[in-house]
């Protein structure tokens, strides 16, 4: 347990995990979806695995609740207020659905290449 803090110690010291990091942080594409009108726009996406959906909720005054329900991970954003915005890391390939908890008939399909 030692000798794993003092790597990771000297590896901080060195830059090592800062690169890391950072690399990881640039190379992360941020996809944009709107949730307005009770449709998410686009309603379908082609992204890379790892990358992030941001889904923003852009009625005035509807609550939107944005949620991924698969074997391979789930995700729930929470009821979602005018404005605010959730983000989904998808971290495995296939095509995934995610919904909205208040509004059945929104549809957003992601397919994680």
């Amino acid at each position: 347990m030692h000798a794993l803090l003092r790597l990771a110690a000297i590896m901080a010291m060195v830059g090592v995990g800062t690169t890391a990091i950072a690399v990881t942080a640039i190379g992360a594409r941020v996809h944009e979806v709107s949730q307005k009108g009770r449709a998410f726009q686009p309603a379908a996406l082609v992204i890379k695995r790892g990358e992030t959906v941001q889904v923003l909720n852009d009625d005035a005054d509807l609550l939107h609740h944005a949620y991924v329900d698969s074997p391979e991970f789930t995700f729930d954003s929470g009821d979602q207020e005018p404005g605010e915005k959730a983000r989904i890391v998808f971290p495995v390939a296939g095509t995934f659905a995610v919904l909205c908890g208040i509004h059945p008939k929104m549809k957003l399909t992601v397919q994680v290449d």
